[in-house]
């Protein structure tokens, strides 16, 4: 079966795309993950093949946390605006079915209709509506019982604006009926019994009551390990040379904001009295100190059961990486799902409650961080999850869905 996976976004988002695709090549499938330029290495690291897709994240990334909303409108359309035909090119001829993330779900549907190939979702946040919980990204409601379901909705229905353009463009060089966008919308919505599959715990978040079968929470797809990754010797001895330290790393966020960051992160950690290891990231980050030491990219897998605990932006595969490392987590929140991972966090008893990046000091930061290393609860509570998440196989759950698609 060929494959293609449509994973588009930042590093994070990308890289649980890679372990899925991995997990496919293994048993049996010939897997093409499309996705930007930035990400062709560490596609191809995996034995996948890489098809590209313009367009660059970090300039949404900024454009969203620094600009004006709609200054972050205008970024994300521009974003998709060549998108569509992207993936149009790398779903060739003799592509047998199309995995999609969310973003691109309504550009991914188009192409495979105009193949005549089925095609599932494949999400990492739970972007069906629902009258359990908000959906990540919804704006909040105070009222006394809120519809979370039709606000949900309507959240989906907005986003049809992202599309406005690129969709009448994609139809017409694809050669597909107009109404098929209708047929797009439907399933955006997540009832109309097309597959999806999410790519976390249902230990993270329950699977709620009124979602359609054709919805599954699979669980996590964990990005694989660098075959030739060793740590460096500066970073092994720091590890020897103390008490576990605190990992901090903002993954892709902080475009443009590295120096503000960087002095908050500063005080804070000198405010605690920890040790740290902190991720430079896309936003540059560099933190001075004796008791710190500054690293580059580091496999997960290796490198959080070292620390005691995590300070991240909450993204989605991180989110799942420091719970399966049974650490406590201090979330800062950017944009998009991470509010809603950073609440799950403290929801399930994880770590404190999150400190929303437009909120962050020093102060607030360094309390957090003291919080989840001395609250014990935090900790028995990561572990318990922990253990939930390393006898699950989110990749397996996919493939057997793969199968009944096939046949």
């Amino acid at each position: 079966m060929r494959v293609l996976i449509v994973g588009i976004g930042s590093r994070g988002d990308v890289a649980p795309y890679v372990g899925l695709g991995r997990r496919l090549d293994e048993a049996g499938c010939e897997v093409a993950i499309a996705t930007h330029d930035t990400f062709a290495e560490m596609v191809s690291e995996a034995g996948l093949e890489w098809r590209s897709v313009s367009g660059d994240p970090r300039q949404v990334i900024r454009a969203r946390t620094q600009g004006a909303p709609s200054e972050g409108r205008t970024a994300t359309r521009d974003f998709v605006s060549s998108m569509g035909h992207d993936i149009a090119d790398a779903a060739e001829p003799g592509t047998d079915v199309i995995l999609t993330c969310l973003g691109q779900t309504p550009l991914s549907l188009l192409v495979a209709e105009s193949l005549g190939v089925p095609s599932m979702g494949v999400y990492l946040a739970p972007a069906v509506p629902t009258r359990e919980f908000p959906m990540p990204g919804q704006p909040p409601d105070d009222a006394p019982d809120p519809d979370h379901r039709t606000a949900g909705r309507q959240m989906l229905a907005r986003g049809r604006t992202v599309y406005a353009d690129v969709l009448p463009q994609l139809t017409r060089r694809l050669r597909v009926p107009a109404d098929s966008v209708d047929r797009v919308w439907d399933r955006w919505l997540g009832d109309s019994g097309w597959p999806i599959s999410l790519g976390y715990s249902a230990a993270v978040v329950p699977r709620p009551q009124d979602w359609s079968e054709s919805v599954e929470v699979a669980g996590y797809w964990w990005p694989p390990t660098s075959p030739g990754w060793r740590p460096g010797p500066e970073l092994v001895d720091f590890l020897a040379a103390g008490p576990p330290p605190v990992l901090i790393g903002f993954g892709s966020m902080g475009v443009g904001v590295g120096e503000q960051l960087a002095a908050v992160v500063t005080e804070a950690v000198r405010t605690a009295g920890v040790r740290a290891v902190v991720q430079a990231g896309w936003a540059g980050l560099s933190v001075p100190g004796d008791a710190v030491l500054q690293i580059g990219d580091a496999p997960h897998e290796w490198l959080l059961p070292r620390m005691a605990a995590a300070v991240h932006h909450a993204g989605a595969g991180t989110t799942g990486a420091s719970l399966r490392a049974g650490l406590p987590t201090v979330a800062v929140p950017f944009l998009a799902d991470q509010p809603f991972w950073a609440e799950r966090i403290h929801g399930i008893g994880a770590g404190p409650p999150p400190l929303p990046f437009k909120d962050l000091d020093a102060d607030r930061l360094a309390t957090a961080i003291r919080a989840a290393l001395d609250e014990p609860g935090y900790r028995v509570r990561a572990s318990e999850l922990a253990r939930v998440l390393e006898s699950e196989d989110g990749a397996a759950a996919v493939l057997a869905r793969l199968d009944r698609l096939a046949h």
